[in-house]
């Protein structure tokens, strides 16, 4: 089916599956470590931003003493870590490449609208819906980096030693700080709470940037991958330009009606679209593999979304206390220019 368009792009089926699957493994690995490191960090920024809520402390301190909830949370982290691994690791780098080229350029239209939205909730959501892209940015990188090394294996386990690394101290860090940072926060004698306490502030922005720092390297290797295993041939320019117009079109379109939705469900429905946009493009200039990760691609956004539900409602839950807050302002101007006119 896929023969004659393969053919004109210059691509091959038996080149998405010549990797060595060891090596596919480690990346999604490393890629599922990334992905914990975010998920982690922004729960700790979360947590002592509601700590720091003098009403909402004593709901804190009983939500973090239960047991249930804590082994709830540790559940559902391990469920999504070996989840998004083992699916991270059967997505080819073409479509990895894809995945985040389309990233960014949601992210180009999400900080295009946050510009005129006042609350800039489309940041904050962009930074959850990333989890999986994130982690296909991160295998397509080690993917880019290691094509022809002599010694690629070694490299990718010491990046994932490293990486598992990472993921334990930012694992330990939420455990202490859901555990134990209502209690040491207030005591004071506890050193990762009283780091936390001053300077915990700042986890949000320095993530931000390391996000950042992470999709400005994946761009450039999804770039490459992209254009040697697609753009290569001269014909393949014909059907890429109006695709790739029309799905910025759609992209923009999508970015435009989430800021009028909130919730799961749209979230949700953002991510159909778009996948299924690219599955599209797969099924139009792809190979039958592509098509496949595509279809793992699904699974993996609904993993990290599924499970990511207590930072969607802690987002949401912001952004209802920041319109609660701007309200009666408007009110009170109201009745003050009222009383005025009578007057």
């Amino acid at each position: 089916m896929f023969l004659p368009f393969s053919w004109i792009l210059g691509t091959s089926e038996s080149s998405t599956f010549d990797s060595n699957p060891i090596d596919s493994y480690l990346q999604g690995l490393v890629g599922a470590c990334g992905i914990s490191v975010l998920c982690n960090l922004m729960r700790v920024n979360n947590f002592i931003q509601t700590c720091s809520d003098s009403e909402s402390e004593t709901e804190s301190k009983q939500q973090s003493s239960s047991p249930v909830n804590s082994l709830k949370g540790s559940w559902r982290s391990t469920l999504q870590f070996w989840s998004v691994a083992v699916l991270l690791s059967l997505v080819g780098s073409r479509v990895s490449s894809l995945i985040v080229l389309e990233f960014c350029l949601r992210a180009v239209s999400a900080w295009a609208s946050a510009r005129t939205d006042a609350n800039g909730r489309g940041l904050d959501l962009l930074l959850i819906q990333c989890q999986f892209s994130l982690g296909c940015g991160l295998t397509c990188t080690l993917a880019f980096l290691h094509q022809g090394a002599p010694h690629s294996s070694l490299s990718l386990l010491l990046a994932a030693a490293l990486s598992w690394a990472l993921a334990s101290v930012s694992h330990s860090l939420w455990s202490h700080v859901a555990r134990l940072y209502p209690l040491h926060s207030t005591e004071r004698y506890c050193g990762k709470c009283i780091t936390i306490l001053t300077s915990g502030h700042t986890i949000l922005t320095s993530l931000q940037r390391a996000v950042v720092l992470a999709f400005a390297l994946a761009t450039v290797a999804s770039t490459a991958t992209v254009y040697e295993h697609f753009l290569s041939q001269k014909d393949a320019l014909k059907f890429w330009t109006p695709l790739t117009l029309c799905y910025t079109m759609l992209v923009f379109y999508i970015q435009e009606d989430q800021n009028r939705q909130t919730g799961t469900e749209a979230l949700l429905h953002t991510v159909v679209l778009r996948l299924g946009a690219i599955l599209v493009l797969m099924l139009t200039v792809g190979d039958w593999s592509d098509v496949v990760h595509v279809l793992i691609t699904f699974l993996g956004e609904a993993v990290c979304m599924l499970l990511s539900q207590d930072l969607l409602q802690a987002v949401l839950q912001e952004e209802e206390d920041d319109t609660s807050l701007t309200e009666p302002r408007h009110k009170t101007r109201e009745r003050t220019w009222r009383t005025s006119d009578d007057s």
